[in-house]
C-alpha cells in the first residue's frame, strides 16, 4: 500500500478492507485496535441476541475478535469485510449454542414440523413482533438455530438478501425460501402458544 505511516485522521477516512491490508503488512497494534473499536460493539449485539448473558457475551465477543485475526489472511475480499465479519460471529455463537444445546434438550422439536410454505412479506412478520415482543423472543427460541440466525440478520440487523447470500454461500432464491420458512415456524409457534391473543 505504500507508505504505511497514517496520521490519526487518515486512519478514520480508511476502508475496513485498507485497515485489514495495515494489519497484514505491519501487524500494528494500532491498525488492530481500531478493527476493534470499529467492529466490537457490532458483535457485542449479535452475541447478546443469541446467549441473553452480558459477561458471556463479553467473552464471545473477545474470541470472536481472536478469530478474526486468526484468519485475517484468509480474507480474500470476495464480499465486503464486515460480512465476512458477520459470518465468523454468527458460526461462532451457533457452534457454542449447539455445545451449550448438549446440556438442555429443547427447541428442537420444532425444527421438522414445517413443510414448504407459502411466501409471505416482511410486513407480515412485523406484525407479530408488534404484538409482544418478549413473546417474540421466546418464540425465537424454540426455532432452531440457523433459523433464528436468518431471522436476526434480515430483521434485526437489516442485512440485505445479498449479504445474506455472501454469508451462507447460496442462491437469492434459497437465501428468501428459508427466510420465509422461518418467518412460517414463527408464525406456527405463536398461534399454538398465545391462540388466544391471535388474529
Amino acid at each position: 500500500m505504500g507508505s504505511i505511516a497514517k496520521t490519526n485522521t487518515d486512519l478514520k477516512s480508511l476502508t475496513d478492507e485498507e485497515i485489514v491490508d495495515l494489519i497484514r503488512e505491519t501487524n500494528d497494534e494500532k491498525y488492530i485496535s481500531i478493527l476493534y473499536g470499529r467492529f466490537s460493539n457490532k458483535i457485542y449485539r449479535r452475541a447478546i441476541s443469541f446467549v441473553k448473558e452480558s459477561n458471556l457475551a463479553q467473552d464471545l465477543t473477545h474470541d470472536v475478535f481472536m478469530k478474526i485475526l486468526l484468519n485475517i489472511r484468509s480474507f480474500k475480499g470476495k464480499s465486503k469485510f464486515s460480512t465476512w465479519v458477520y459470518s465468523i460471529t454468527y458460526n461462532y455463537c451457533i457452534d457454542y449454542l449447539r455445545k451449550r444445546q448438549k446440556e438442555r434438550i429443547k427447541a428442537n422439536n420444532y425444527s421438522n414440523e414445517t413443510s414448504d410454505l407459502e411466501e409471505e412479506d416482511a410486513e407480515e412478520f412485523e406484525s407479530l413482533r408488534e404484538m409482544k415482543v418478549e413473546r417474540l423472543m421466546e418464540l425465537m427460541e424454540m426455532v432452531t438455530d440457523h433459523d433464528k440466525m436468518i431471522l436476526l440478520m434480515k430483521y434485526q440487523d437489516n442485512m440485505s438478501i445479498k449479504d445474506i447470500q455472501g454469508i451462507f454461500e447460496i442462491s437469492e432464491s434459497a437465501v428468501k425460501m428459508r427466510i420465509n420458512r422461518a418467518k412460517g415456524k414463527i408464525k406456527k409457534l405463536y398461534v399454538k402458544n398465545y391462540r388466544e391473543n391471535y388474529k
